[in-house]
């Protein structure tokens, strides 16, 4: 048995801190966290989506933002599509920082190029550099349960939900390793849709296979952005209330909150807002819930 350390002598100096304790100056909150920073947010083609209120919000925090729109499938759900000019006007409304800028542009990341063609077209407008990749963008509809999927609906999702965001993800650590100083701490949030918990999503077995994946890649992709000083998060918003639901279904889901109202959009952004800043630099390879305590 290997010999324990004796105790240390009572006139022994106190052991040194492995680092210097914040000054109270560093403790204090800056109103602007991210001033001087640019995000990539995709899927923030609507006014009602978390897109949209996770744009808002990293522009309200003092970075620059491009955002990433489809119109083609907006336009074909049942909620419809929204002006991405309207999208961008309102997001360019809340800058923290009036020297930071807002750009947008379509892309349909079901073609193989266009992720890594989004990623330069994002760090042109933005100045060179991309520091915050939200990848929020999913498609919608074109799923079953289990004796209703085929072949079409899996590789559909498969090319938007997971591919896509592989893609994005290297295109932008690929942007990194190259990006003009100064390049502060990189951030990446992913989404996921709470698939793995409770019973699960067996009305949507492509979508949940997609969003299952992306959840269990977090840390191998975290470890691997780990050497371009990139934390990579995933972030499941619950229930959100961007119009996909009315009447009695919509209070149905609104019962099973304890709160007894769904998530808005500001929910899930004003974390991954946060995840964006240096506050959360320690946190890395994470599946974080934020569903306001849902009762499935």
């Amino acid at each position: 048995m290997p010999e324990l350390p004796s105790s240390p002598s009572k006139t022994a100096p106190a052991p040194a801190l492995a680092a210097p304790a914040p000054t109270p100056e560093e403790l204090r909150r800056e109103p602007l966290p991210l001033r001087g920073r640019t995000a990539l947010v995709t899927g923030a083609g609507r006014r009602a989506g978390i897109g949209y209120a996770v744009a808002r919000r990293l522009a309200a925090y003092g970075a620059g933002v491009y955002l990433h729109h489809h119109v083609p499938h907006d336009a074909a759900m049942p909620w419809g599509a929204d002006r991405p000019e309207e999208v961008a006007a309102a997001v360019r409304e809340a800058l923290g920082d009036p020297d930071a800028r807002v750009a947008h542009g379509p892309g349909d990341l079901t073609e193989p190029d266009a992720p890594a063609e989004l990623i330069a077209r994002a760090a042109d407008a933005l100045g060179g550099r991309i520091d915050i990749l939200v990848a929020n963008h999913a498609l919608s509809g074109s799923d079953g349960p289990l004796d209703a999927i085929d072949a079409a609906m899996l590789d559909a999702h498969w090319a938007v939900d997971t591919r896509s965001v592989i893609l994005l993800v290297q295109a932008y650590a690929r942007l990194r390793a190259t990006a003009p100083p100064p390049a502060p701490g990189g951030r990446v949030v992913l989404m996921t849709s709470g698939q793995d918990i409770a019973g699960g999503m067996p009305g949507e077995i492509a979508y949940a296979l997609q969003k299952g994946a992306l959840a269990s890649v977090t840390r191998s992709l975290a470890t691997t952005l780990a050497e371009h000083a990139v934390t990579v998060n995933t972030v499941n918003p619950g229930p959100v209330d961007t119009g996909y639901l009315t009447g009695e279904a919509h209070r149905a889901v609104a019962s099973m909150f304890p709160g007894g109202r769904w998530g808005t959009p500001d929910d899930p952004a004003r974390l991954i807002a946060w995840l964006a800043t240096d506050e959360a630099g320690w946190i890395t390879g994470q599946v974080i819930d934020s569903e306001g305590g849902f009762r499935r």
